[in-house]
């Protein structure tokens, strides 16, 4: 699946936050200033044409929703970083994360034991 712009990532939190919406019920939602419906209406059938989202017809128009769980979508980001940045080592992936001190080694010895809870 390809990856979100920042203005599909902001739709997307629409739809897994309110669920289905019409493509003028998201307008509002959105900070000033507001983008054109056509402009909405372009960037949600490209997430429709990445699999993200699907829709229903009711008449003429659309109401569009989550094809995509966020927690699926979080899964790929993650395993998307992993591949590009750290050459798809989770462990190296971690060991950064170590470095960097953005997680303590409590919380790395929490996560090995639910590692090995978990087999």
């Amino acid at each position: 699946m390809k990856n979100l712009t920042n203005r599909e990532e902001e739709l997307m939190k629409l739809f897994w936050e309110k669920g289905p919406l019409f493509v003028k019920e998201i307008i509002p939602l959105l900070d000033d200033p507001k983008p054109h419906f056509n402009t909405i209406s372009t960037i949600v059938r490209g997430l429709e044409a990445k699999g993200y989202v699907a829709h229903e017809a009711f008449g003429n128009t659309h109401r569009y929703y989550a094809a995509v769980s966020e927690t699926e979508h979080g899964k790929r980001t993650l395993g998307s970083v992993v591949n590009r940045y750290f050459s798809n080592s989770y462990l190296s992936a971690v060991s950064s994360l170590v470095k960097e001190e953005k997680i303590s080694l409590d919380e790395l010895k929490e996560l090995i034991d639910l590692v090995e809870k978990n087999k």
